[in-house]
């Protein structure tokens, strides 16, 4: 298929996702016109129904965010219909699986050796590498406040002491995991990089050191 081609059959594909989204979502198209508007972009109802039946040829990029968040699907499965095509064309002559093409756009492609750290793609790996670092803190942290609070309401004192001994471990396991998540937090500032703002049971990390 030539750019020609492509570029009005990608945008064809990325209006029936859409239409499918608004449905999913039980709106019409006034309410959907109406719910951009409410957001701060206005999208007038001849817009996204000449997008839907195909009198219409792109799509701005922010009438197509906006219209993501109404519809309340993430803008990704928007471009790639991931689960109803088997694959897609990417870009021009550039066949690939619908789930390879998820993973170009996201830059999360399979890698044969780490990305370096200062490229887009380094960056990306960084910050989701701080995300997981983020839920592993925050769920050892929510089970030893859990094992605690379970030690402390029970009545049977040879249940008592078997808990807090559990809930020791768990607190230390997930004094471990803060002080790593510190530690990643403080080396992604030398390198310049801005981390996301913490849950506010974590708030504590940047506060002061978990040994403090």
């Amino acid at each position: 298929m030539t750019n020609r081609e492509w570029s009005p059959a990608f945008t064809a594909r990325v209006a029936e996702q859409m239409r499918r989204a608004r449905k999913a979502a039980g709106l019409t198209v006034t309410e959907a016109a109406e719910a951009c508007a409410a957001l701060g972009l206005a999208v007038p109802k001849t817009t996204i129904t000449n997008l839907e039946t195909g009198r219409r040829s792109s799509i701005d990029l922010a009438e197509f965010l906006v219209l993501a968040e109404v519809y309340k699907v993430p803008p990704v499965s928007l471009l790639f219909p991931l689960g109803l095509e088997a694959s897609v064309e990417v870009l021009p002559d550039r066949e690939v699986s619908t789930w390879d093409a998820v993973a170009w756009f996201t830059g999360e492609t399979r890698l044969e050796r780490p990305a370096p750290e200062e490229s887009a793609r380094g960056v990306l790996d960084t910050f989701r590498a701080h995300s997981d670092a983020v839920a592993t803190a925050l769920a050892s942290t929510r089970l030893a406040k859990e094992r605690r609070r379970k030690a402390s309401t029970t009545l049977d004192s040879g249940r008592r002491e078997a808990l807090l001994e559990a809930a020791g471990a768990y607190e230390q396991l997930a004094f471990d995991d803060c002080r790593e998540l510190r530690e990643f937090r403080l080396t992604m500032r030398q390198r310049g990089l801005t981390p996301p703002s913490l849950p506010t049971e974590l708030s504590f990390v940047d506060e002061h050191d978990p040994e403090d």
